[in-house]
């Protein structure tokens, strides 16, 4: 294996790369491993790789320009914010993501966040503990059947997620601009514009990814029109929502209650206002994680890039046009 093309993990947060080797050894490449931060930290240790697997370090047309032997880049996830995919392209370096191993799990938390934000559970397990058993602080509660679940995305996760939340007995609607107002999805979801939606839910559960358009697209003037009550869920990405916004709104009572597995900044500053509200879930971004996504994640990342290497077409690709 001493001329095989060379795999280069840049950075990771996980327990191990076993998986990850034991791919790239049945496929006949080479793999190493770094933790970088930096551009200059990827192009010092990756000068000698074909592909790379990225988490969280930035991969740059800077990056990119300084390492020619480069074919592909695997991102660890779904969201491609770290990776400059026009550079790449422009570089002729394939771009995979994992889009997809993570649907049931991150769906199956945002409804498990609105399940114990509209049943109160946060506050009636802490006034219990507390030896007060009264239901007055936490009231209204009201039955799932009678809500409504709005969804801002109608992708693979928001779909999901609408899926499960018409079996618990909501009334669901949601919109996104790649589907017509007016239509249905198959799982019956029904399909509303924006503004109806927010004005309309009782839940509002986020399932888009973070650009340009949609940075903030949660912010004090969207929150001043809500329905009252209502409970927002993000398991999408921290900068979908102005965490300031989102805070002020759960202190003055337009929110009911938040399920936040991803903020502006991570991790949650634990002086911030927010870390202090009891009508708030807040997790460390892990919706995505169960042992069987987790291994899903590991293995298809390797495949894809492995794909490429071997002259193939990955079963997951951001940019074709390169093969």
């Amino acid at each position: 294996m001493a001329d095989s093309p060379a795999i280069f993990i840049t950075d990771c947060d996980h327990d191990d790369v076993d998986i990850e080797r034991r791919v790239a050894a049945e496929r006949g490449f080479r793999l190493s491993v770094g933790q970088c931060a930096t551009e200059e930290d990827v192009i010092a240790a990756a000068g000698e790789a074909e592909a790379l697997v990225v988490q969280y370090a930035p991969i740059t047309d800077h990056v990119l320009a300084a390492l020619p032997r480069l074919k592909a880049v695997g991102r660890y996830g779904v969201g491609v914010d770290n990776v400059d995919v026009a550079a790449a392209t422009s570089h002729g370096v394939a771009v995979c993501n994992v889009p997809d191993y993570g649907t049931e799990d991150v769906s199956d938390h945002a409804i498990a966040m609105a399940l114990s934000l509209g049943r109160a559970l946060p506050q009636l397990d802490r006034n219990l503990r507390r030896g007060r058993t009264e239901l007055g602080p936490v009231r209204p509660i009201h039955r799932f059947s009678t809500r409504v679940f709005g969804l801002v995305g109608l992708g693979r996760i928001g779909r999901a997620t609408g899926r499960k939340a018409r079996a618990l007995g909501f009334t669901v609607i949601g919109t996104d601009p790649e589907w017509s107002t007016g239509s249905t999805t198959e799982e019956g979801i029904a399909v509303v514009g924006f503004e109806e939606l927010i004005g309309s839910s009782d839940v509002i559960s986020l399932h888009v990814p973070l650009t340009e358009a949609t940075r903030h697209l949660i912010d004090d003037d969207v929150l001043g029109r809500v329905r009252p009550g209502v409970i927002l869920v993000n398991t999408c990405r921290g900068g979908v929502a102005d965490t300031d916004a989102v805070t002020r709104a759960l202190q003055d009572g337009r929110l009911a209650g938040a399920g936040l597995d991803v903020l502006e900044v991570e991790p949650l500053d634990s002086n911030h206002p927010i870390a202090h509200l009891e009508n708030v879930i807040v997790t460390p971004h892990a919706a995505w994680h169960s042992e069987e996504s987790y291994a899903e994640l590991k293995h298809r990342v390797l495949e894809n890039i492995c794909d490429v290497l071997a002259g193939r077409r990955p079963r997951d690709i951001l940019n074709p046009q390169v093969l």
